[in-house]
């Protein structure tokens, strides 16, 4: 007897090995939304750390929010963009690369530690999607983003 071949996908499997659940898309805050398509390309919009419609942590990165904290809130904005990019593409197996991550940090003006914060989005989805997941960057302090979130993450991913 042949046994039929699963349904599930090669990410959606990763993701459940890291104990990762793709949340809901996020509803968009204002006038936009959470992503498109343009050719094979998905443009994210800025996605923030929410869980459940809340921020777990608000507030500076370096002045009340700690490093590590914002390190892993940002893993969970990469997350809530896979989810964006899954509702417009239907497969994250479809990815064929994450082109580019631009994070954005809320901090004190004497932090400088950008690039570690928003590693926690980069290494995510490299453990998610393994060399597909590898990609260019940027990662900015800000003045502050909205509902005072420590991250903010957006992704422009290649896919099939």
């Amino acid at each position: 007897m042949t046994v039929p071949a699963s349904s599930v996908s090669a990410v959606d499997a990763r993701l459940d090995e890291l104990g990762i659940v793709l949340p809901p898309v996020v509803p968009p805050l204002a006038s936009y939304v959470p992503a498109v398509i343009s050719g094979n390309h998905v443009y994210t919009s800025g996605q923030l750390p929410l869980i459940d419609g809340k921020l777990p942590a608000s507030g500076k990165v370096g002045a009340g929010v700690d490093p590590d904290t914002a390190r892993q809130l940002a893993g969970i904005c990469a997350v809530n963009a896979l989810a964006a990019i899954k509702a417009q593409i239907g497969d994250l197996d479809r990815i064929t690369r994450i082109v580019k991550v631009t994070g954005f940090v809320a901090s004190d003006p004497s932090f400088t530690g950008q690039p570690a914060v928003i590693n926690g989005a980069s290494e995510l989805l490299g453990k998610i999607l393994g060399e597909a997941g590898t990609h260019a960057r940027s990662a900015v302090g800000v003045a502050a983003l909205p509902l005072d979130a420590p991250v903010e993450v957006e992704i422009i991913a290649e896919f099939i």
